[in-house]
């Protein structure tokens, strides 16, 4: 919005002097044949209302070639904000709204390893009961869990099992009691006798 302002008051700032700009900016929008020849039209206008205000002979150039020129730029310059304004305004009125979440590209599904049911943390794996033959209706599933949860169940249960295997036996209090002093080989250095 803050461009469209921008480009649309540029050739009445200017006094139309920078209506060129202002048409080079839509026609690299649009990308229309249209607008680039419109910019060319306005580029020839302003070279030749220029002109004209610079051929007035008189010493304060307000003889008819200036005034001419004059009003020629300032009109061409109204001319291309108010044609700009219109076509900016069409051309993105016409495109459909771009999504919020465009910027971010699609985030692609969690890989969830598929592994045997084992007992996790140490319980034994939850019974699966067998469906009775009853009238009464089947209750509504709650919402399923997001996968983003199992994998992070999966990955918790690798953990622990890492842990398990890390971890010293009960039978073995000391598993690195480190060198033994009494050992052959020790230099002399052991426990004093």
């Amino acid at each position: 919005m803050a461009l469209r302002v921008l480009f649309a008051l540029l050739p009445v700032l200017s006094c139309g002097f920078l209506g060129w700009a202002t048409m080079l900016r839509l026609a690299v929008v649009t990308r229309k044949p249209r607008d680039w020849w419109l910019l060319g039209l306005n580029c020839v206008l302003s070279v030749g209302w220029i002109a004209l205000i610079g051929a007035d002979p008189t010493p304060e150039t307000n003889g008819w070639q200036g005034n001419t020129g004059a009003f020629g730029v300032i009109i061409t310059g109204f001319v291309t904000c108010v044609y700009f304004l219109v076509a900016d305004i069409q051309h993105h009125a016409g495109r459909p709204a771009a999504p919020a979440a465009a910027w971010y590209p699609a985030q692609p599904a969690p890989y969830v390893p598929q592994q045997p049911q084992r007992p996790a943390y140490g319980y034994p794996p939850a019974q699966q009961q067998t469906p009775t033959p009853t009238p009464a209706p089947a209750p509504a599933p709650g919402p399923a869990n997001p996968p983003r949860i199992g994998q992070v169940r999966a990955e918790l249960d690798e953990l622990s099992e890492l842990l398990r295997k890390q971890t010293p036996h009960p039978q073995n209090p000391n598993p690195n009691p480190g060198p033994n002093p009494n050992a052959p080989g020790n230099d002399g250095e052991g426990p004093a006798r």
